[in-house]
This record gives C-alpha cells, sequence and structure tokens, in this order.
C-alpha cells in the first residue's frame, strides 16, 4: 500500500516538475521567434507589400468610377431631336442612367474612403516597424523570459507591469502587419477573381456609354440643315425611333450591369479594407488577452 503511493507520489511530482519546465520552454521558444520576426522585418515586408498593392487598386478602381461617372453625365446631356410629322420633339436618352449615375458616385466615394483606409493603414504598418519600437519590444520580451527562468529576478509587481508591458508592445507590433497579410490573403483565395472580372466589365461599360453617346450625336445633330437634308429626316423618323429605342435598350442593360458590377467591387473593397482587418485586430486583441490572463503569468 505504501508503496503504490510512493509511486503515485513520484508520478505527479514529476508532472508538476515537466509542466513547470515545459512552460518556460515553450515560451523562450515563442520569445526567439518573435525576436527573429520582428529584427528581420519580413512580416512587415510582405504586409507593406500587400498594402501598396491594394492602395495601388483601389486609386485605380476610384478612377474607373470617376471615369464613368463623367461618360454618364455626358449621355444625360447628349439631346436628340426628331421630327416626326414635321413636329421637333427633343429628348435624352440618357437620362434613362440617372439612377446608375447615383450609385455610380456612391461607388466613387466608397472607393475614395477605401484608399484613404488602406493610406492609413501604411501609416500604422510603418509605426509599428519603426526601429525604436522593435529595439525595446526585443529588450522587453529578453527581461521577461529572464524573468520566466529565475522567479525571483524582480518582485511581483514589477513582474507584472513587464508582462503586461510585452503583450501590448505584441499588439502594436504584430497586429497591423498580420491583419494585412490576412487581408490580402482572404482577397487572394476568395476575391480576387471578383474585382477582376467586375472591374473590367466597368471598363467596357465606360466605353460603351461614351460610344453610345457619340452615335447619338452623330445620327442626330441638327445643324443648318437643307431641304433636302430636312426631307430626308422626316422619311427617317420611324427609322430613327426604332434606332433610339434600340439604344435606350442598351442603355438599360449597361445600367442593370454596372449595379452589379459596382456592387460586387465595393463589396470586395469594404471587406478587404473594414471587415477583414477589424476582425483580424480584434483576434489578435483577443489572442493577447488570453496570453495575459492564461499562459503569461508564471
Amino acid at each position: 500500500m505504501s508503496l503504490h503511493r510512493q509511486v503515485g507520489q513520484t508520478t505527479s511530482s514529476g508532472f508538476i516538475m515537466d509542466r513547470k519546465i515545459f512552460k518556460p520552454i515553450a515560451l523562450t521558444i515563442i520569445a526567439v521567434l518573435l525576436i527573429a520576426v520582428a529584427i528581420s522585418g519580413s512580416i512587415d515586408k510582405k504586409s507593406e507589400e500587400y498594402t501598396s498593392e491594394a492602395f495601388t487598386r483601389s486609386l485605380i478602381t476610384f478612377g474607373i468610377a470617376r471615369g464613368l461617372n463623367g461618360v454618364i453625365s455626358v449621355a444625360q446631356g447628349t439631346e436628340v431631336a426628331l421630327h416626326p410629322a414635321g413636329l421637333g420633339i427633343n429628348f435624352t436618352p440618357g437620362q434613362i442612367l440617372d439612377p446608375i449615375n447615383d450609385l455610380v458616385e456612391q461607388f466613387s466615394w466608397v472607393m475614395l474612403a477605401s484608399s484613404a483606409s488602406l493610406g492609413i493603414q501604411k501609416v500604422l504598418l510603418v509605426i509599428s516597424s519603426t526601429l525604436v519600437l522593435t529595439i525595446v519590444f526585443v529588450f522587453l520580451l529578453a527581461l521577461f523570459i529572464l524573468s520566466v527562468w529565475r522567479e525571483n529576478l524582480f518582485n511581483p509587481v514589477i513582474s507584472k507591469y513587464l508582462t503586461l508591458s510585452v503583450v501590448v508592445l505584441l499588439f502594436i507590433r504584430f497586429s497591423v502587419p498580420v491583419a494585412m497579410l490576412a487581408s490580402e490573403g482572404i482577397y487572394r483565395l476568395f476575391l480576387q477573381e471578383q474585382f477582376i472580372e467586375s472591374s473590367n466589365s466597368l471598363e467596357k461599360a465606360q466605353e460603351e456609354i461614351s460610344k453610345i453617346s457619340e452615335e447619338e450625336k452623330l445620327a442626330y445633330t441638327n445643324e443648318d440643315e437643307g431641304i433636302v437634308e430636312k426631307a430626308k429626316r422626316f422619311l427617317n423618323s420611324t427609322t430613327q425611333s426604332i434606332s433610339i429605342n434600340s439604344q435606350i435598350t442598351k442603355y438599360q442593360q449597361l445600367a442593370s450591369d454596372t449595379t452589379e458590377h459596382a456592387i460586387n467591387i465595393i463589396v470586395v473593397f469594404v471587406l478587404q479594407t473594414v471587415l477583414i482587418p477589424l476582425l483580424f485586430l480584434w483576434l489578435t486583441y483577443k489572442s493577447c488577452r488570453f496570453l495575459w490572463i492564461r499562459i503569461l503569468p508564471v
């Protein structure tokens, strides 16, 4: 009986010793990896590269939005003159694009906001990767590892604030780069194809609207017509009406396609520049809080 009790005590004691040794070793390995990543700057370079690419995409898309808004405004102002039965009728088929013009204006504002968001993120990346912050982080992390191996190196109050400082600097140093890498990774996996397709479609829509608008100007110009020209225009009024109906149909199709693709791109940039970074910042905060509460205190 005593032998079993002695064996059990020995096993329990060995398990406790293993746990006491495992924790410092695990924290030391993690700390060394963090120091290596912070000093090398590899995560900073990649995140800055990805953020610059996203910033360029947002500026290009903003330019597409403004260009689309411009050609729609021109189309809305292009006036068509018909003379059925000798009566002069002026109207603008491009006015059918008025609702989509409002959407495109809002779309351009979203792209401007996305560009501003990415610009802010680039500044935060620069701040988080500064040499001074990296040196302070590495120094405090080294002191923390010493305190893990030598429990009596600092008094409890200093150890507590040292641990808190390490956790706070860990969040500041890596939260933004991790969020940017995750955002770009999700974009490339799930959103890139949708963005490319929609941006190409918006460029084509811009060209088509501009082309139709130019055709209207050429086909329905009314400058100093002679009697023969007026007679021809009178005889061709029915044909013109059919042509205008065709143009209106084209405008309606372009409006539908533009709405769909503009909303697709809005979804892509809201996810990439706002929701996904905020989500990963929150996850990083939760992870650091978990470290502070459960793992780091020795």
